[in-house]
């Protein structure tokens, strides 16, 4: 059990119109969170992921809008003594909006939910989200009953982020703010059954 951490609702970082680069931010999160194991949204964080380098411990999604939250949180309450952690963009989580009820309602103590959020839809084109056009995604986890939410806007405060991750004390969902680029694409594995089995025989389960 890490140390305890108190978070809720917060935001972290001074600068209010800071973003971050998303592709440090997942590098350095997973860096520091070495243990934890990753369920990432289709398209760029998956690029960002693979980018950071090859995991046994990473499961990527192909073709599922909207299904990395769910995944983690089925991983998460499968698997209480670990790390889970969703890294997925707004555009993906926007799709999946309803599941943060569900994780609200479980709030296995695990999960955290990492959203990179450049407020545009990066695979279809950069059309602006939700997110840059009146949505809070930190606020509407916090109304569905998240009860720990974070907003990132300084690289600095990754160590923190990372912290969380590994404490496993409670449910959280953190909002980062990043760049509005497109950073080379970093392809994973597009062999779902492979994806499987190597993340099963890294949990120590049998492959099929």
């Amino acid at each position: 059990m890490g140390a305890q951490v108190n978070v809720s609702n917060s935001t972290i970082g001074t600068l209010a119109g800071e973003r971050l680069d998303r592709r440090e931010f997942v590098a350095t999160l997973l860096d520091r969170a070495p243990e934890a194991l990753v369920v990432t949204g289709l398209g760029s964080p998956s690029y960002d992921v693979f980018a950071a380098g090859e995991r046994d411990r990473n499961f990527y999604l192909w073709g599922a809008m909207g299904a990395a939250v769910p995944t983690g949180l089925g991983l998460a309450l499968a698997r209480p003594a670990e790390s889970v952690v969703v890294i997925t963009g707004d555009g993906e989580q926007l799709m999946g909006i309803g599941a943060l009820g569900s994780v609200a309602v479980k709030a296995p103590k695990n999960l955290t939910i990492v959203v990179l959020d450049n407020g545009h839809f990066g695979e279809t084109g950069m059309q602006r989200s939700h997110s840059s056009l009146g949505a809070d995604l930190a606020g509407i986890a916090s109304s569905f009953g998240i009860a720990r939410t974070e907003r990132v806007r300084d690289i600095a405060d990754v160590d923190r982020v990372a912290q969380i991750v590994t404490a496993r004390e409670g449910t959280t969902f953190v909002q980062v703010f990043i760049e509005q680029t497109e950073p080379p694409r970093a392809l994973p594995p597009r062999d779902g059954t492979a994806v499987k089995n190597k993340f099963r025989a890294a949990l120590g389960l049998d492959t099929f």
